[in-house]
């Protein structure tokens, strides 16, 4: 039965029964994680290869016989390249290959579009205070490069299928508005991947001709489920709209095989890769193209990427329906919480009453379970309905995320409870 047909008569003696069970679990002394997308053991385990190799020609020379100890290669091996060209469906030419990180790319090309400008286009730190579009929820991390580097952070809702695009387009006229920043595919942390609807009109709305899109394109292939989800060809779709410069697209190996250790990538137009290309020159002379090398021989090619995610999704995807399973047991038909079921990706967003969340993530956390902090998918860590919450059902054990999955329901009731009350 919906809460809110319930008498106070009814609810202070549900409330009753769930504090003793809270107590029960704030008692047990239990030490839980639910806070970080981090792929767990046995996924790690799937790259282990990666780690045993012997000091032979091959181990070192690339396809074309240049020695990856060496100075050189500025925008990555020929191999990775090919690589990241196939799996995404991008020209060769068009991808730089980088270090470990693509959040770090992000970071280091909007500080240059903030420093040097664009296509011949004034700095952006010239034109006055700069503003982002932030569809939210949305990933903490690109909030914080962004406003590290002095950009004002403007909030619109992520719906269904991408961002509000009403806003979207009403606020991208304003020229001081440059840039929108993403997760288009299972989006960080609803799940959500951007319809082709959405993609054409972030192609072809009006906005300032320095105006860019950061596609953080994450989890790709990132797929768990029998019916994953497609993400529509964005360069195909702007050059039709003659907007392919408002594109700047970026991913890494940080998820198929080891985070922290793996390969970055950004791909963009003709003028776009020139530009970071250049810009790239003057930081490094060349990232780790042994490790560059070592990815491209465990990965090979898109067809034994695939096969490699088909291992994760079977470890992932238990995860996942047990996530699902628990949250519609729990919480089903009762009116105090929704959430989306992802066909891929990390995390599972949910909403739980209005003005819950932060009184769910401290119950969680007197309970002994860590938590992405309430508020911080939100630009500032300001959630206007305070009702947010990020789950990664990804590094615990099956038995430990049990256990967490039914303390959150708990606390969920517990808050929406308090709140009524």
């Amino acid at each position: 039965m919906k809460y809110s047909l319930m008498s106070k008569e009814e609810l202070k003696e549900l409330m009753d029964s769930l504090s003793c069970e809270y107590n029960s679990y704030k008692n047990s002394g239990i030490s839980l994680d639910l806070s970080r997308g981090k792929p767990n053991k046995d996924q790690l385990d799937l790259s282990n290869e990666l780690l045993i190799s012997e000091p032979t020609e091959e181990y070192y020379l690339d396809e074309k016989g240049f020695d990856c100890r060496n100075y050189g290669l500025g925008d990555g091996t020929s191999e990775m390249k090919r690589i990241f060209s196939e799996i995404f469906n991008i020209p060769e030419k068009n991808i730089l290959v980088g270090g470990n990180s693509s959040l770090n790319m992000m970071f280091d090309n909007i500080a240059r579009l903030m420093l040097r400008g664009t296509c011949g286009h004034e700095p952006w730190v010239k034109q006055g205070t700069v503003k982002f579009i932030c569809p939210a929820p949305g990933y903490d991390r690109h909030f914080s490069v962004l406003e590290t580097l002095g950009i004002e952070l403007i909030t619109v809702d992520m719906l269904s299928d991408g961002p509000d695009m009403d806003a979207v387009e009403k606020l991208a006229a304003d020229p001081l508005v440059k840039g929108l920043i993403c997760v288009p595919k299972y989006s960080n942390p609803t799940g959500v991947t951007f319809s082709e609807t959405c993609v054409r009109r972030l192609s072809s709305m009006k906005a300032a001709p320095d105006f860019r899109i950061i596609w953080d394109n994450a989890y790709g292939i990132h797929d768990f489920t029998s019916t994953p989800d497609e993400l529509p060809d964005v360069f195909k779709i702007s050059r039709e709209y003659g907007n392919e410069d408002r594109f700047l697209y970026f991913s890494s190996t940080s998820k198929i095989t080891f985070p922290g250790g793996g390969i970055a990538m950004a791909a963009a137009s003709d003028a776009n890769i020139a530009e970071m290309r250049a810009y790239m020159s003057m930081q490094t002379i060349g990232f780790d193209k042994l490790n560059q090398l070592r990815h491209a021989k465990y990965i090979k090619n898109k067809e034994n990427a695939t096969k490699i995610m088909a291992r994760h999704a079977e470890i992932l995807k238990p995860r996942f329906d047990l996530c699902k399973k628990i949250l519609h047991e729990g919480l089903d038909g009762l009116g105090i919480a929704d959430w989306y079921d992802p066909n891929g990706g990390y995390f599972v967003s949910l909403n739980v009453m209005d003005g819950c969340a932060k009184r769910v993530w401290t119950l969680m956390k007197e309970c002994g379970v860590a938590m992405t902090g309430a508020g911080a998918t939100y630009p500032y860590k300001h959630d206007p309905r305070d009702r947010n919450l990020r789950l990664a059902p990804t590094y615990s054990t099956l038995e430990d995320l049990e256990t967490t999955l039914h303390i959150l329901v708990c606390c969920v009731k517990l808050a929406a409870i308090e709140k009524m009350l």
